[in-house]
């Protein structure tokens, strides 16, 4: 009898043990779902103060660096605009599931493709989506970015970090961009490694995405603001055209003959053309301006593939590093 009561004293403390704890990790688990429902971020976009509530998770993108953001970081979008055309110029490893939709394009996005997704967020850009800024916070919150704002001319590649940062805060993945920062920096410092030991350090250049207009030659000279021109930079480069004002877009459109105004020997000029438009093969070829500029003589023309991307967020501008240097080192 005796062991009888104590192995009932022994069963009732063990189910209450287990009870408590049972509660405990009920609790706790309630605690976390409480703190992400309350979890409220503010941020400055391009129409201001924005308050998002909770963290996002069913988000639809309107404009391809920010996609790119949310694959940096881990996240999967909801839809992201013009699906085919970011797989054709946005060349990165990391790549959307078979769930992401399309949802139009970046001009015209298709409101009820964004609808149809339930999304808790909509990204866009106020210089594409402004006409449809109504239309859009009908459906869900938005988020409204300025890259081409005034501040944010002034240096593409640091507004591109801090939009990053801010897409990061968003979805609750600070840490995450602050390492995905972090290996972009030393990506690009082992990078200028190979500059260095290539003998070019500190050369001179000229970045030209080029195509014919009008049966016109055309010549995207890459300006200081650029996300091309602070890579080369931190490359160890020196620009060799500088605009007379800030250019909004990170380049000037000039024709051949600006280019006779840059005759250093040791000048390098790199190019993006597309195949079936180099304009350097077929309208420059046996050009005197062309073919007499001293960077041609000396043969320090370099191409870029034609798929070169240099608009994107920090995967992006990872590939376009190596491209960079391997179309000077590893010819």
């Amino acid at each position: 009898m005796k062991r009888l009561i104590t192995y009932l004293i022994i069963v009732s403390i063990i189910a209450i043990l287990s009870a408590c704890g049972g509660a405990e990790e009920s609790d706790e688990t309630e605690n976390q779902q409480d703190s992400t429902e309350e979890r409220t971020v503010t941020i400055e976009d391009a129409r201001g103060e924005q308050t998002i509530e909770g963290t996002p998770e069913n988000i639809v993108v309107l404009e391809w660096s920010y996609a790119e953001h949310l694959l940096s970081l881990g996240v999967q979008p909801a839809g992201v605009a013009d699906l085919d055309g970011f797989h054709q110029w946005v060349n990165i490893d990391e790549s959307f599931d078979e769930s992401v939709q399309d949802v139009g394009t970046r001009q015209e996005p298709n409101l009820e493709a964004i609808a149809r997704l339930d999304p808790d967020l909509i990204i866009a850009v106020d210089f594409r989506h402004g006409q449809y800024m109504d239309s859009l916070e009908e459906i869900a919150p938005v988020v409204t970015f300025a890259p081409y704002g005034e501040e944010a001319v002034q240096d593409h590649y640091q507004n591109m970090i801090d939009e990053f940062q801010t897409v990061a805060e968003i979805v609750n993945k600070e840490d995450e961009a602050a390492q995905e920062i972090e290996r972009l920096e030393n990506f690009i410092s082992e990078q200028k490694g190979r500059v260095e030991e290539a003998g070019l350090a500190g050369s001179d250049y000229i970045v030209t995405q080029a195509f014919s207009a009008q049966n016109t030659p055309t010549l995207r000279l890459f300006t200081e603001n650029s996300i091309v021109a602070q890579v080369m930079s931190k490359l160890g480069f020196e620009n060799a055209y500088e605009a007379e004002e800030v250019e909004p877009y990170g380049y000037s459109e000039v024709t051949v003959e600006a280019l006779q105004n840059f005759q250093e020997e040791d000048l390098q000029f790199l190019y993006i053309v597309q195949e079936e438009d180099n304009i350097f093969e077929n309208q420059l070829a046996g050009n005197p301006v062309w073919e007499n500029l001293t960077f041609v003589q000396e043969g320090n023309t370099h191409a870029l593939p034609g798929d070169t991307w240099t608009f994107g967020g920090i995967l992006s501008t990872e590939v376009l590093t190596e491209q960079l240097v391997d179309a000077m080192v590893s010819e």
